[in-house]
């Protein structure tokens, strides 16, 4: 059954202003991350600011006996850890939960010690608002030791875990995206005003406090520069250009928003097929509200009106999906004669094709059928804003993206 999606949408949308308590929605990487704690004695959760990390972590810590909490964010905790090795030493019966240890990166090499030390599970569990190739302390000092876990905001099967009204969250978070403050909102208004003020505290402190010097406005441009790419091939002599800077460090800068989370290099597939393969790859803004908020999307009818109206749905489909593949690696695909898919997974020899359209009715071109034909995978589906979902032709189904949520268990 299909139903009329830009009706709907406006409808289900002005009207999704319910209250709901966050505490519900349960994370669906904690049990994961409970069981890397008995294995290891170190466990780290990266993600972006206010995905909700600390929640998730003081939940899991809440089953240890004896656990101290450090926000390296505050001063006094901060200070707890001038001599960090004798507060270990004197705590080493405890568990600790770090927070924010971005902030303190030379901790890494004290933890390996007292690792080394006390060889016990369950240690040390530490939250981080950068990846670990920028936190670089981590891998060098903790190899071994450590297990990584990626937290995102709130995906999509969280909050259909939860049985909620599924089209009026789908099309909620679509528009609010996955942050937990940005979503549980009381409306478009207030959600909007919270991701206006994350991204000014991401630009304004979060980046410095890495210690990385770029000026804010340059990482403004290029943050909003991304959003209008979103979904698109970029170049970064281009990019760079326009920001007057070279090549190079408009790619540093790039790197930078990747590694904080904030937007997603999608790959491209180069496996040898004989074919010429673009080699760029794609940019997206990995939560679809931040998106929304740089490009001054505030309603649903500027949503309608925009050109990344297409390309919003497809970014926040593959983040989704992404998410519920963690041991699959992701790449677009796309050759130069015009052959293309939205997104490829690849585990091994086994491939996954999935295109991304926002018509309840979807047309694919013949790029996509040349693209099928040349990759054969094992599995094809379309993604679009239906309610069930029913085969297209030639092995390809059309699902919903619950749906297909619930059927990638079985893939």
């Amino acid at each position: 059954m299909l139903f009329n999606f830009d009706r709907n949408l406006q409808y289900i949308i002005s009207n999704s202003g319910n209250k709901m308590n966050k505490n519900l929605i349960k994370r669906l990487i904690e049990d994961d991350i409970g069981q890397s704690l008995q294995n290891n004695p170190a466990v780290a959760i990266l993600g972006p600011r206010q995905c909700g990390k600390t929640t998730l972590a003081r939940m899991i810590m809440n089953k240890f006996p004896d656990v101290v909490y450090l926000d390296l964010e505050k001063p006094s905790d901060l200070a707890k850890l001038t001599d960090s090795e004798t507060f270990f030493t004197l705590n080493r019966h405890k568990s600790f939960c770090i927070d924010e240890v971005q902030r303190k990166p030379e901790l890494f090499a004290v933890l390996r010690s007292i690792i080394d030390e006390n060889d016990r599970k369950g240690q040390f569990l530490i939250l981080g608002s950068a990846s670990r190739d920028l936190i670089k302390q981590s891998s060098e000092s903790l190899a071994g030791r450590i297990a990584y876990h990626e937290l995102s905001p709130f995906t999509l099967n969280e909050i259909f875990s939860e049985n909620r009204i599924l089209n009026e969250n789908l099309f909620k978070y679509w528009m609010h995206g996955g942050f937990p403050r940005s979503f549980l909102a009381s409306g478009d208004k207030a959600s909007f005003n919270w991701r206006q003020n994350f991204i000014r505290t991401f630009l304004e402190r979060d980046i410095h406090a890495l210690d990385i010097n770029i000026p804010t406005q340059t990482l403004e441009r290029l943050w909003k520069m991304l959003a209008h790419l979103h979904g698109q091939i970029f170049n970064s002599s281009q990019i760079g250009s326009s920001l007057g800077v070279s090549h190079t460090t408009a790619r540093k800068y790039i790197d930078l928003l990747s590694e904080t989370f904030v937007i997603r290099l999608l790959k491209p597939y180069e496996d040898n097929l004989g074919k010429r393969l673009v080699k760029s790859p794609k940019v997206y803004i990995r939560d679809s509200g931040i998106l929304h908020t740089l490009l001054d999307i505030g309603t649903t009818d500027d949503l309608f009106g925009h050109p990344i109206y297409g390309p919003s749905w497809e970014g926040m489909i593959i983040e989704n999906i992404i998410a519920s593949f963690p041991d699959w690696q992701p790449y677009f695909y796309r050759t130069a004669d015009g052959a293309e898919v939205d997104l490829l997974l690849v585990k091994g020899a086994k491939k996954i094709v999935i295109e991304c359209k926002v018509s309840a009715a979807p047309i694919v071109s013949k790029g996509f059928w040349s693209a099928v034909d040349s990759l054969k995978p094992d599995h094809t589906f379309i993604i679009a804003p239906v309610e069930e979902s029913y085969p297209f032709k030639n092995g390809v189904m059309v699902m919903p993206l619950k749906g297909f949520i619930e059927y990638s268990g079985r893939l």
